[in-house]
């Protein structure tokens, strides 16, 4: 008891610098660190306390994508054709069925030319010409392409894009500015992907700052977009990211021109549904798959991909209904790990992100989930998907050139006022510990929650090698 005492004793000592400053003497504070191999507690300070996640939420939905459907899963997309094909004719509507996949042209994962092979694959059915449109079909998903637990003023930024079925383009667009001198409104030239819709209410100011502080604020559907917020005073050319209106429909506008261009002549506009036509009778043509689950979810955690998780999360509800909903995602991914002696009955999944402020999760919830996944037959595919300490992804400069450089595998959550870390600590001896450290309401800037958690896990690993 005495040991345990000292221990304690030492971990309020090294969080000192949050729980008495007038600033965070408030902070909700959990840490939970266990030795994988026998479930030995070796620190433990509130680990049932439920505090917000932020972009840990990712641990929890790779780890559900790669024990539902394995690490060499590839996420199908049907494409399907209404009518009949006839001398060469398509007698019909050509379908782009979006079933959940976040790769399409996106900058990080699958392959750039699709557009192309989809091309080669209608030139092998003899398709020629199409009297209908190529139309973008949404209904995987319900129509609430905006999480209702997600802040409002994120809204159309980049990390809290519209989530639909068939995505595009990571579902942003990169909105070109020319700025002037300081204190003068940056002019927009151009989007890209180009949206000629598009309407922006435009109030980004030039300024003497030399980054990105503009702000896009928008719903999904709509084409309105209400820029704030400043950028570099005096560029010719600043880039800008916010979210896509509807992606889907600008795929098959984008693919209905590639078509075009390469003789395939289509007879109507390209357009979308968002419900399904139960007395649309469609043949299927072919079938897109994406890149493998392991992949998905490696850029998902390694860059805190904030669309890649809300698209699988999503997914995860058809194993209860299609449309899925952001409610049977939840429900799916709670009985999930039950069955698997996993709990998160006290915690709130809101998401698959960890955008919504409301989610919680312990750090007792958290190491038992990882203790799961360290002894699953998907476990290399899991751990290779977690940044490095000091090395990759989020956590190159966590504990960088300190004696746990390199042998921290985890996952990190920021959100204002909150930082939190979960994963795992390889030791030299060949020990592995279980951990998760996760701070909120902290009132100060992150990185300075940042370096005490650092400053308390080192502090934990000399006191025990």
């Amino acid at each position: 008891m005495h040991h345990i005492t000292q221990q304690m004793l030492k971990l309020l000592l090294i969080l000192s610098i949050l729980t008495t400053n007038p600033h965070t003497q408030d902070a909700n504070i959990g840490v939970l660190i266990c030795d994988y191999h026998s479930g030995d507690t070796i620190e433990a300070y509130r680990p049932n306390a439920v505090i917000p996640p932020a972009s840990t939420m990712k641990l929890l939905t790779a780890a559900t994508a790669l024990e539902l459907w394995g690490s060499d899963y590839k996420i199908q997309t049907p494409i399907t054709y209404s009518g009949y094909i006839q001398d060469g004719t398509l007698h019909g509507n050509l379908y782009i069925e979006g079933r959940g996949d976040p790769t399409f042209g996106s900058r990080y994962v699958g392959k750039h030319n699709f557009m192309y092979t989809w091309v080669r694959r209608l030139r092998e059915a003899g398709i020629q010409h199409i009297t209908g449109s190529v139309v973008a079909d949404l209904s995987f998903f319900d129509g609430n392409a905006l999480n209702p637990a997600w802040l409002w003023e994120d809204a159309g930024n980049y990390y809290a894009p519209g989530i639909f079925a068939l995505s595009y383009q990571d579902n942003t667009m990169n909105i070109v500015l020319k700025s002037g001198a300081v204190g003068s409104i940056a002019e927009v030239l151009y989007t890209t992907p180009e949206i000629p819709e598009i309407e922006f209410e435009n109030h980004i100011r030039c300024t003497h700052i030399t980054y990105d502080g503009a702000f896009v604020h928008g719903m999904p559907y709509n084409n309105q977009r209400y820029l704030v917020g400043s950028v570099p005073s005096n560029q010719r050319t600043f880039g800008v990211r916010g979210d896509m209106p509807n992606p889907g429909l600008i795929l098959v506008r984008d693919f209905t021109k590639i078509l075009q261009q390469s003789g395939i002549q289509v007879d109507k506009k390209e357009t979308y549904i968002s419900e399904e036509n139960v007395n649309s009778s469609r043949t299927l043509l072919f079938t897109h798959e994406s890149e493998p689950i392991s992949e998905i979810v490696r850029h998902m955690q390694q860059e805190s991909d904030n669309l890649y998780a809300e698209m699988l999360f999503r997914t995860f509800g058809a194993k209860y209904s299609i449309p899925c909903t952001i409610h049977n995602a939840s429900d799916f991914v709670r009985e999930y790990w039950r069955n698997r002696g996993v709990s998160f009955r006290s915690g709130k999944i809101l998401d698959g992100c960890g955008l919504a402020p409301q989610n919680t999760i312990s750090p007792s919830m958290y190491v038992q989930l990882l203790r799961y996944m360290y002894g699953s037959p998907q476990k290399e595919a899991f751990l290779a998907s977690l940044p490095c300490s000091g090395e990759s992804g989020t956590l190159s400069s966590f504990l960088r050139d300190t004696p746990l450089h390199g042998k921290v595998c985890a996952k990190s959550g920021t959100i204002g006022g909150t930082k939190n870390y979960a994963g795992y600590i390889f030791l030299p001896d060949g020990r592995i510990w279980v951990f998760a450290v996760m701070v909120n309401s902290a009132n100060c800037k992150t990185k300075k929650i940042q370096r005490v958690i650092e400053q308390y896990l080192l502090d934990v690993y000399q006191r025990n090698t």
